[in-house]
């Protein structure tokens, strides 16, 4: 018998007729990122020809209104902006289960379909704190997703939810029982735009179409993954959101993990989304839950002219929350086994930027010495998220000249350079269009979101109890004076004298 994934695709029906609901249409989110990114879609022909766009949310606003809110966000021609706007309409209601607004929402979306024998389709976008998910679902389950005996067997409805999804493995749990009763999960898309960046997707793609990768992709040659965020601006004003989650709830337990399963998984035996999920969500399980040992934390204080975390007056004053983490993850696999896997995040940095660099094992007899100028030249692999699309490769080469010396030098695909006339869409354009395609490949499945709280609740917990105190750092610094030693523990050395000499479109970077 075959199996369901046999027969999987996600095609459109060209004859859909299909409402995208923003639930929350007011907010920053709704206004800078999911109408933008409807509106690119849009722009390239992505959307079905029957396509409405109903914003929701309790601000008392008419649909005129919503789009002058929306218009200086969205960027092409003004034609084309104002055809956009003319399909997005607005619906004022409550976020409570009973709210009369569920019903007029309900109204105008089944006025849009108009035509049983078509399929329909229903996006529900929910734009807003995940508090209100269970309340805002039982609405939306109650009165907007029944879509009635005589609708067409292709038709559908799906919620997209965003981040954090609970702040330990005990909310996180609960959390995703409330929404399983009222979706089923192949309704449900968690959302992490991380795995919608171009990079993080032509992970799969790199690491399985290319033999080369397949030789030392693994212990053997690998000696350290180092997996970094860095943002060089603090909490803006938004320290009350922060505090109350800490950079590892922020970026790493999602952003960062998720890369790490890409990076370290197995080759999943299609393309089907739950054949790539399943491989994630093994590689997490093989994953020890982290203790205070394995892990740096830090708290920016004021430096280069920038106030510290703690003058922040959105902040609770003496608030321990870290803005700095550096967390040493074992993978108890054939594969990994005894390579340390580094993932670190952290405000008020020197730079912004995210890199993953996989450091290899340096040559056991080396040609040239162990004290001549190939020291600390070990091989890199690297990928940069941001800014400016990357991948490259550092190895030792000699320095042209009359001497036999070396120097580090660079295989490099510069997306800025190599497709200097693609536009790379945003991480939510993807994301949207798989949601409504169907493709639940780059949307974090129920067991991966436990697989990650699991490894992550034991040490949240003991920083909420205080058991340990970050370590301060200036704001505009590396970070923790710690975390060198740290690195160097799980066997990361920084490369000597190595500048990338890049092209005129290229960013420096080390």
């Amino acid at each position: 018998m075959a199996s369901l994934r046999d027969d999987w695709d996600c095609k459109i029906p060209p004859d859909i007729t299909l409402s995208i609901v923003v639930l929350g249409a007011s907010g920053d989110l709704a206004k800078k990122k999911t109408f933008p990114a409807l509106f690119a879609l849009y722009k390239q022909g992505f959307l079905p020809r029957a396509t409405q766009i109903i914003g929701y949310a309790r601000t008392a606003l008419t649909a005129e209104a919503l789009h002058e809110r929306l218009r200086q966000y969205l960027k092409g021609e003004e034609e084309e902006i104002a055809r956009f706007l003319k399909l997005c309409f607005y619906v004022q209601g409550e976020y409570v289960p009973d709210a009369p607004g569920y019903r007029e929402l309900a109204r105008h979306v089944e006025e849009w379909e108009a035509q049983p024998a078509s399929p329909a389709g229903r996006l529900f976008y929910l734009a807003l704190p995940p508090y209100v998910y269970p309340e805002v679902c039982q609405g939306l389950s109650r009165e907007c997703s029944d879509l009635g005996p005589s609708r067409n067997a292709a038709s559908w409805v799906r919620a997209i939810v965003e981040k954090p999804f609970g702040n330990d493995l005990e909310s996180s749990e609960a959390l995703c029982e409330q929404l399983g009763a009222l979706f089923p999960e192949n309704q449900l898309y968690r959302i992490d735009h991380y795995l919608g960046k171009e990079l993080s997707q032509n992970l799969l793609v790199m690491r399985w179409a290319n033999p080369i990768f397949g030789a030392w992709w693994n212990r053997h040659y690998v000696n350290n993954v180092q997996i970094s965020f860095k943002e060089d601006f603090g909490t803006q004003g938004r320290g009350g959101y922060f505090d109350s989650y800490g950079i590892i709830r922020d970026v790493i337990q999602n952003h960062l993990t998720q890369l790490l399963a890409l990076i370290a998984m197995e080759c999943p035996v299609s393309n089907h989304p739950d054949d790539i999920r399943d491989e994630k969500c093994k590689v997490l399980r093989c994953i020890a839950p982290l203790n205070l040992q394995d892990v740096v934390l830090g708290q920016y204080v004021a430096g280069n002219d920038q106030p510290g975390y703690l003058e922040d007056p959105t902040v609770p004053e003496g608030s321990r929350a870290p803005t700095y983490a550096a967390c040493r993850l074992a993978i108890n696999n054939e594969r990994w086994a005894g390579v340390p896997f580094v993932l670190r995040a952290g405000k008020a940095l020197n730079e912004r930027s995210v890199v993953v660099r996989m450091q290899l094992h340096e040559n056991p007899v080396p040609l040239f010495g162990p004290h001549g100028t190939h020291q600390n030249m070990r091989n890199e692999f690297v990928m940069r998220l941001q800014p400016g699309e990357a991948i490259y490769a550092k190895m030792v080469v000699k320095k042209p000249g009359l001497e036999m010396d070396t120097e580090m030098s660079e295989l490099d695909l510069s997306y800025g350079e190599r497709y200097a006339d693609v536009k790379i869409p945003d991480a939510y354009e993807r994301l949207i269009l798989d949601c409504i395609r169907g493709d639940q490949q780059h949307f974090v499945r129920r067991d991966e979101l436990r697989a990650a709280w699991s490894i992550f609740t034991p040490v949240l917990h003991a920083i909420d109890r205080g058991e340990v105190q970050p370590e301060p750092y200036e704001y505009g610094s590396r970070g923790p004076p710690s975390q060198d030693a740290f690195l160097a523990a799980a066997g990361y050395k920084r490369t000597a004298r190595y500048t990338w000499k890049p092209s005129k479109s290229s960013e420096a970077i080390a």
